[in-house]
């Protein structure tokens, strides 16, 4: 755990400045709740060509409330950075969370969503891979979430898109204009 807030004061000491302060708050609103990768993954449901993503991404999405936000935190039940560096409170640049910290929602959410993008269209994925890596990067920023949040963030919604793609190929295998839902360019 020392090493994690070694980390996260270097990002203070070396990376804070005006332009990300203005940045990355903006950034992590995106994650907030899941709300702008939920709306795309209803937006996804319209066309015919991208409802696949659309319930890769939903099935990932709800396992990540579910198992991260539902199950895990309360469980975890692991105490936010600035409650324990408490001399960073008055720095945060975002209202400060009241749930636990272990994992990351707004990570694995970012990530699951972005995922199961990549599984749909790889040129589109690459973007929203980028944007979910900034959302998970100004989690530590804004010090609310320790490194290790942020990486099971990481693996939870690559493994719950994962486990999103092989549930919505075996509902709809056979189904009318469901092939498989596989990445492509």
């Amino acid at each position: 755990m020392d090493w994690e807030f070694a980390f996260l004061d270097w990002i203070q000491a070396n990376l804070r400045c005006d332009f990300l302060d203005t940045l990355l708050p903006a950034v992590t609103f995106l994650g907030n709740g899941g709300w702008f990768w939920i709306a795309l993954t209803l937006l996804g449901f319209i066309p015919k060509r991208t409802r696949k993503y659309a319930h890769v991404a939903a099935i990932g999405l709800i396992l990540c409330l579910l198992c991260g936000n539902v199950i895990l935190k309360p469980l975890i039940a692991r105490i936010r950075p600035y409650d324990v560096n408490e001399a960073m409170r008055a720095l945060l640049l975002v209202k400060p969370p009241h749930d636990y910290s272990f994992p990351s929602g707004h990570t694995q959410a970012s990530f699951a969503a972005a995922t199961a993008i990549c599984f749909w269209k790889r040129k589109w994925g690459i973007p929203a891979l980028i944007l979910a890596s900034l959302i998970a990067f100004s989690r530590m920023y804004l010090y609310v979430h320790y490194p290790t949040d942020v990486l099971a963030g990481i693996c939870f919604g690559l493994l719950f898109a994962t486990i999103g793609l092989l549930i919505s190929n075996r509902l709809f295998r056979g189904k009318k204009d469901w092939d498989g839902c596989t990445a492509t360019s």
